[in-house]
Order: C-alpha cells, then structure tokens, then sequence
C-alpha cells in the first residue's frame, strides 16, 4: 500500500510566560491510501496540536513548529510556501473541526461556505458549485439539499451541522481527511451516525482518515490503526486488533478500562485513570505517566522509556509491557 502521509520526529512548542510547553513532542506515524488511524489520548496530549500542526495552522505566536518533517505525497509540507500550503488545505488535506455547533461561520448561508471551496480550488462557475454542493449535502444524508443551501448554521441541529462540515471536507476530492473530535457535543445515537458516515464516504472515495479523540471506544470499530498519545508523546502503537485485543502500555490499558461495557454487571464500577495529566511546560526525568500508573517501577522515575516494538507492528514505550495483563474481553 502507498504512504501517502509521513511524519516524521514533528516537535510543536508553544513559548508562554509560564515556560516552553512541549505540545507535541517528537512524534512519528505514517498514514497509507484508504487507511483509517485513530490518534487518541487525554485533553491536552497534544493530538490536536498534532493535527493542526500538519496544516500549518497553529497560531504563530505563541506556537511553533521546531523540528521535524511533514511529508504528503514526498514534499515536505513544512518547506512549502503560505500559497503552496493554502492550495494544499481543502483540496489535498481537508479537516472537520472540533465541536459542530462553532466551526461554521454564523452570518454565511450553508451553501456559501460549500461553494466557497469549489470555486476557490477547482474554479467552478456558481451553477456549477451550487449543483455540486446540492449532491454533496444529499451524500453525507441531510434531506432536502437544495432548500438547506439557503439556510443558516443556526437553522440546523448539531448532527446535521457536523454533516455539513464533513461535506466541505469531501467538496474537493481531498486525498486525506483530518477529523478532530468529529463526534464532540453530539449525542451517541447521532456519534455512530457520524462515524459510520465517515468510514463509508472514506471508502467510497477511497479517502484516507485521521480520527482524533479521547474515546477508544469511539473508534474500536472504525480504525485500521491506533497510536494512543501521552504528554506530547505517542506511547502505544499498532493496529487496531492488537491495541484493544493486548495493550501493552498502562495508559492504554487504564483508557480501556475507563470505558463503560455491556457484559460486565450494572453494578460494576467504572475503573477511572487516576490522577491529572501533567503539566507539558514542567516535564521531569522519567516516564510521564510514572505518577499515575499502577505498574510503575524505580527505573520509571530515571528513564523515560523508548517506543520499542512488541510484536511486529505493534510498538510500546513502557519498560514493563511485559507484565502487563490484558484489559479482558475487547470492545467490540
């Protein structure tokens, strides 16, 4: 299969008066044609920061990209001028923000902010962009098409607004789809609606798709690959089956128990990840999730273990991954 995006080494700091914050600390993956890779970890890991990072959208100041390498396609998106990244966003690479109800321009019809992409990247005529944009809508399931380009962002509910952002996404054909929080505010009917739409336009188009979020259940059933992440750093990777079937970091194992599941008693409890997320500016020597984890031993608190494979494909930073004990029967 053909890498279509690789990262790699990528460091985003944000320079504040509180010190240098390691958003994203070094990070690498690789995302093929077609493939679906779930980033995942706790607010303030830094996986949106990631993605943001791949479009060169990080505010400037207080962030910066410092190091490493964003390759589409074989050209660096990291050396590409602001016009070259502008022609790239949208049509190349396109993203459905975070939280439905805000990413929309408030005082621009529905129908603008489609055409809008059409005519800046492929050069269609109005008749042409609204014609597209009416196919569009009905693809990705809002009924009526032709009525609701007329229509307000306010005019829709909050499922219906996250369908329109994915139509943007799609208006020109992009190669990659970066989808952050794509199910954020949404109650979790609409959430699998959502999901499923996305998985089945991506194969349709032959699309790829990066899914972030802070829920491994969210994405149990529609990752081929997921690299969980952790105080700017990814600390767990490999495909889908063997991250939830043998998680081989305490992070993953303590998210996966986190998750709420059906064949345990009602009165089970809920296993939460203790502790808070550290602070990303005041990062000491060691593992990062040493002062929450349950298997921690002395080396943690000297050395901050290197992500080392497991089995092939499948990579953990953990020293002790091979005592780990599986999270049982996996999410299905």
């Amino acid at each position: 299969m053909t890498t279509l995006l690789e990262i790699e080494g990528l460091q985003t700091q944000f320079f504040t008066s509180a010190g240098v914050v390691k958003a994203v600390d070094g990070i690498s993956y690789t995302v093929d044609q077609g493939e679906t890779v779930a980033v995942v970890g706790e607010s303030g890991c830094g996986k949106s920061v990631s993605a943001l990072s791949i479009l060169r959208l990080v505010a400037d100041p207080p962030g910066k990209v410092v190091g490493g390498k964003i390759k589409f396609q074989g050209r660096d998106l990291l050396q590409l001028s602001d016009r070259e990244m502008r022609d790239v966003r949208g049509n190349d690479i396109a993203m459905v923000f975070q939280e439905p109800m805000t990413s929309l321009n408030p005082v621009l019809t529905i129908g603008m902010q489609i055409t809008e992409t059409l005519q800046h990247h492929l050069g269609m005529s109005d008749e042409e962009a609204n014609a597209r944009a009416v196919e569009l809508l009905g693809k990705v399931g809002i009924s009526e098409p032709q009525r609701r380009l007329a229509q307000y962002p306010h005019h829709l509910s909050g499922g219906m607004r996250q369908r329109v952002m994915i139509a943007i996404a799609l208006a020109c054909e992009p190669k990659l789809i970066i989808a952050d929080e794509p199910t954020t505010a949404l109650d979790v009917t609409i959430q699998a609606q959502i999901l499923e739409l996305m998985k089945n336009l991506t194969r349709e188009f032959g699309v790829a798709l990066i899914v972030i979020t802070h829920n491994l259940g969210v994405v149990a059933r529609y990752a081929d690959r997921v690299n969980v992440m952790y105080a700017g750093k990814i600390i767990e990777t490999g495909t889908a089956a063997d991250v939830y079937h043998n998680p081989k970091h305490p992070y993953t194992l303590a998210l996966l128990k986190s998750v709420p599941r059906l064949d345990l008693p009602r009165q089970a409890k809920l296993d939460p990840v203790e502790g808070q997320p550290p602070d990303l500016a005041r990062l000491g020597p060691g593992c990062p999730f040493r002062p929450r984890c349950r298997h921690a031993v002395e080396r943690c608190a000297r050395e901050n273990p290197p992500l080392e494979q497991v089995v092939p494909g499948h990579y953990s930073a953990c020293w002790e991954k091979s005592n780990l004990t599986s999270a049982g029967k996996p999410i299905s």
